[in-house]
């Protein structure tokens, strides 16, 4: 007599195969539970700091939502139908001046960091020169259209801020770019990133099923950093007294320093930290531009994604760089454009 896990396996059934749990099925359970015990928790939450947080938390991500839905939308359809040569045709052949017209080609490429990185690994396997696809790395998050219209919808009243975002992100992509050409190396950048493939474009149907991956995966990452980001917001709003915020106001250095590092660690997408950093009221322009600027460049994401698809030789020299002048470039341009505000 044969044993049953012999005639199981040959009959391509697996006795141990245990089913996972999706996250329709927990959410679909926490919707549940909210019902069930929505007396309880509405008594637990009535505290007036939990109002408070909560009210924060959520007007920062239904702002953000819709720029953060139309931003992915847009990536997926460049992944899926804009081939990455149509950019490396439209670069000058010096390195030195396809620094900046990549930058610019940020404009037109809208989406968030975590797309413009294997963006960039294409662009160097096709031949563009690794400063040019570096700057383009670093500007096409934080110089497109749809952060920029959300950073004016979060800033009404400082139309400057906007033109101040764009300036100080474009000056530190090229800034990266250049000093690449001056000081980078080759062998900094890990091998795999560097080899020539041959471009394979998708064709009919399969166009669609990149664009709807592609805008899914980039819905799924950038909205849990979306949902980080608001409860960041809300606990930072409820437990940081304003006093905190306002005497960060008289101290420039001390406010630029602390928002430089909160936007490294908080890791938001681009399409929506404008609204994280308009909601922390007490706090002057500069160090919020300082935030925008350096967190589209430079954050732990960034950095995994970066040290991943480039090498830790290349995250542990290019992050540190990038931060400094991010930081260098944006108080610059805040004290040109913002002055004292």
């Amino acid at each position: 007599m044969r044993p049953v896990t012999t005639t199981l396996r040959r009959s391509g059934r697996d006795p141990v195969r245990r089913r996972r749990v999706t996250s329709m099925e927990v959410l679909c359970a926490l919707l549940l539970a909210a019902l069930l015990f929505q007396a309880p928790i509405s008594a637990l939450l009535d505290a007036p700091g939990l109002r408070t947080g909560s009210t924060v938390f959520v007007a920062v991500c239904v702002q953000a939502l819709p720029f953060l839905v139309l931003g992915v939308l847009i990536s997926g359809a460049i992944a899926a139908f804009v081939p990455p040569s149509a950019l490396r045709r439209l670069l000058p052949g010096r390195p030195g001046a396809a620094v900046p017209v990549a930058g610019l080609a940020g404009v037109a490429l809208p989406g968030c960091e975590c797309a413009s990185v294997p963006v960039a690994r294409r662009l160097m396997q096709q031949g563009v020169a690794p400063a040019a696809a570096l700057a383009f790395l670093l500007a096409a998050p934080a110089v497109n259209p749809i952060v920029l219209v959300s950073t004016a919808v979060a800033f009404p009243g400082d139309p400057l801020m906007v033109l101040a975002r764009f300036l100080g992100s474009l000056l530190t992509a090229c800034a990266m770019g250049w000093l690449w050409l001056r000081v980078g190396k080759a062998d900094w950048i890990a091998e795999r990133a560097l080899r020539r493939v041959e471009q394979r474009s998708a064709t009919g149907a399969g166009r669609w099923v990149l664009f709807t991956e592609t805008a899914r995966h980039d819905l799924v990452e950038a909205g849990g950093f979306l949902v980080l980001g608001g409860l960041t917001s809300a606990v930072f709003n409820v437990l940081v007294p304003a006093e905190w915020m306002s005497s960060l106001g008289g101290q420039l250095v001390l406010g630029v320093l602390v928002m430089a590092v909160l936007a490294v660690v908080l890791a938001l997408c681009s399409e929506a930290d404008a609204f994280v950093a308009a909601s922390m009221a007490g706090l002057p322009l500069i160090p919020k531009l300082v935030f925008l600027v350096v967190g589209p460049a430079v954050d732990l994401k960034l950095i995994a994604l970066q040290a991943g698809t480039f090498g830790r030789s290349f995250a542990l020299r290019f992050a540190p760089l990038t931060f400094v002048v991010a930081i260098t470039c944006s108080v610059l341009v805040g004290l040109l454009l913002l002055g004292g505000a």
